[in-house]
């Protein structure tokens, strides 16, 4: 007898919205996942259930794997997403189940941890209390909006505790994978039950057993990750936990472009858990959503350790008074730095600029260094000795001459990470100093040097925004911001909004009662509203002033924003496709908001044009209809985090 099955495909070779059907000889159940032909491969699927036989000739199921049966709520949670951010199923897919399981040797258990001593947790404080009977007490939703050092992560861990004793599992995301060797260190040390580590830089190897000890354990686990660690393959889900839940990055910025708290919610409506977003600085969107759909807001001010001496700076950039021993950095700055490294405390540069010089031109004719692919400045990379542009990765080696005048008088200005380690290391050569940025080699990486850094090993350290979030660093008595200014000017409706957040959370990471904590801002513009509010803590006064902002020119929370983009050879082809769609939105009868086209924030990348269009609606299905009309070569992006 032949049997026939519907089946998920885990392959970006698969664009088709429906799964594919396949036979077999063999009866069996929905959530079994298998080994399928595609085309000329074999791949991974999960059956979905049972067909009734089709008018064409199928493929036979090549293998069953000995595995446990995949959860049902996770397969509903994949069609779900089908139309919430539509994309081929066999990308889908692929978020969910490796591409290549094989029946091999059983991969070993988890370690039992039943049995290992655990360090006892720290008292709570009153807010925490209230907050963990509030989270213990009822399933659904929360937002724990806690200022930096009022122990976020301690309730976390009440929460987590909570659903063991249930049998339940859990997943906490944190939003950089920087941060999850500080998140295990602590879970390990208070939990007795097996603690797994889920990310993408897990080689392909690492990520299948992983993916494998999950599925197969028969007792509550928790699962630490970034983004991609919300769809691993756990049967009793107890506690979803968002850490950082404003950071960007939960967005994923390639097909599905989906947003993990919105995926998240979903999953607990799914599996009937409690889901935590935790931030000291919320989404403005995911907050006024909260208060308008009563999600409780559990607020917590109170510092766990009493706070020691704390002082915040705010030094001028303009009055160059101020700058007598470097270009760049303040006395006042170099006096903080100085005196955490008399106390053989450390030292924290924030600086959101990567590389050596951000702008290469000729002092005599005006000529700039720029991207022959995409025609924006190149950055300047003073180790390698390199031009490299930040967009498309074109690299060229520096010029010593201009190419257009032949003068000499070449001019390197601004400063990035690197050229600040650079002056770092000549105003203080006694000091260990560290560079954490996306320009890091493998071994360079934060994660493998936090336990030295937590130890005080390193003396200063310097970083664009991974350092900004969420380190709890015992030794840290001193944080500098070196420009405080550059989200300010990005022309984007979230630019305030996320420089609040980033300063924020870098003056957070002092200020925890582990040490006295001194704080220097460096800044062009020291009477900015945003700059201030940030300073002196005042979350209200900020939200409200923005959410008026958003409603009087129509932004998120108060409209659902679809972003469409089309890249083309030459302008004058985009902008013809660009008008030509504009055209068929307008006269579809779709209750949109057009918004251009105009060409892109970086309108040239790797020799091609690109354009957008900006589409809102209070209405998300309206946007939805938008991408069933989309023409080839389009490509788009549903509740971005941003509009550059």
């Amino acid at each position: 007898m032949t049997y026939y099955y519907e089946v998920w495909v885990a392959s970006r070779r698969y664009h088709k919205p429906q799964p594919l059907t396949y036979s077999s000889d063999k009866n069996i159940p929905s959530g079994t996942i298998v080994s399928v032909p595609l085309q000329s491969s074999v791949i991974t699927g999960v059956i979905v259930h049972s067909a009734t036989a089709p008018q064409f000739t199928t493929k036979p199921i090549t293998n069953t794997l000995n595995l446990a049966p995949y959860p049902i709520h996770l397969l509903e949670l994949m069609d779900w997403m089908r139309y919430f951010y539509p994309a081929p199923s066999g990308i889908i897919t692929q978020q969910f189940i490796p591409s290549k399981l094989i029946n091999k040797a059983p991969i070993p258990p988890l370690v039992d941890c039943s049995q290992i001593s655990v360090d006892v947790l720290p008292p709570l404080t009153r807010q925490q209390s209230i907050a963990v009977r509030a989270i213990n007490n009822n399933n659904g939703t929360f937002i724990l909006h806690g200022r930096t050092g009022t122990g976020k992560t301690r309730v976390y861990l009440e929460a987590v505790k909570t659903a063991a004793k249930q049998g339940q599992s859990s997943i906490i995301l944190t939003p950089e994978i920087s941060l999850t060797t500080q998140l295990v260190n602590n879970l390990q040390r208070y939990l007795s039950i097996p603690v797994v580590l889920m990310h993408s830089q897990l080689s392909e190897t690492q990520h299948r057993s992983v993916w494998r000890q999950i599925l197969e354990s028969k007792s509550p686990v928790v699962v630490v990750g970034a983004r991609s660690a919300l769809f691993v393959p756990l049967s009793n889900l107890g506690v979803i936990v968002i850490d950082e839940c404003h950071e960007p990055s939960y967005k994923q910025d390639q097909s599905p472009h989906y947003l993990t708290l919105r995926v998240a919610s979903k999953l607990r409506e799914l599996t009937k858990s409690k889901l935590i977003f935790g931030s000291a600085t919320p989404n403005l969107s995911e907050y006024y959503w909260a208060e308008q759909k009563n999600i409780p807001i559990l607020k917590l001010t109170e510092l766990p350790i009493r706070p020691k001496n704390f002082s915040i700076q705010i030094v001028d950039i303009k009055k160059r008074d101020n700058y007598n021993r470097s270009q760049y950095l303040s006395d006042s700055l170099i006096n903080a730095i100085s005196t955490a490294l008399n106390h053989k405390e450390q030292s924290l540069l924030f600086l959101n600029r990567r590389g050596s010089a951000r702008l290469v031109f000729c002092q005599n004719c005006g000529w700039q260094v720029l991207c022959t692919r995409c025609h924006i400045p190149l950055i300047y990379h003073g180790d390698t000795h390199e031009m490299t542009c930040h967009v498309c990765a074109y690299k060229t080696t520096a010029p010593s001459v201009c190419q257009k005048c032949g003068s000499v008088n070449i001019l390197f200005k601004g400063i990035g990470t690197k050229s600040l380690h650079e002056e770092i290391n000549k105003l203080f050569p006694q000091a260990t100093t560290q560079r954490f940025d996306s320009d890091n080699k493998k071994s360079e990486r934060f994660e493998l040097h936090y336990n030295q850094i937590q130890k005080g090993n390193v003396d200063i350290l310097i970083g664009t925004q991974s350092l900004a979030k969420g380190l709890d660093l015992p030794k840290l008595r001193m944080v500098g911001v070196i420009c405080a200014d550059i989200g300010l000017y990005s022309p984007d409706y979230t630019a305030s909004e996320r420089t609040y957040q980033l300063l924020s959370q870098v003056i957070g990471r002092v200020g925890r009662g582990h040490t006295e904590g001194d704080v220097v801002i460096q800044t062009y513009m020291p009477d900015n509203p945003t700059l201030l509010a940030a300073v002196n803590l005042e979350w209200n006064n900020f939200y409200h002033k923005q959410l008026a902002e958003r409603k009087k020119f129509f932004y998120p929370p108060f409209c659902h924003i679809l972003k469409l983009n089309c890249r083309r050879s030459t302008q004058k082809s985009v902008k013809a496709s660009s008008d030509k769609l504009v055209g068929l939105i307008k006269n579809s009868g779709l209750k949109v908001v057009v918004m251009g086209p105009t060409p892109s924030f970086r309108e040239k990348i790797n020799n091609r044009y690109n354009w957008q269009i900006v589409l809102k609606s209070v209405d998300r299905q309206e946007l939805l209809k938008v991408i069933n009309l989309l023409p080839s070569g389009w490509t788009y992006d549903i509740d971005p985090v941003n509009l550059l």
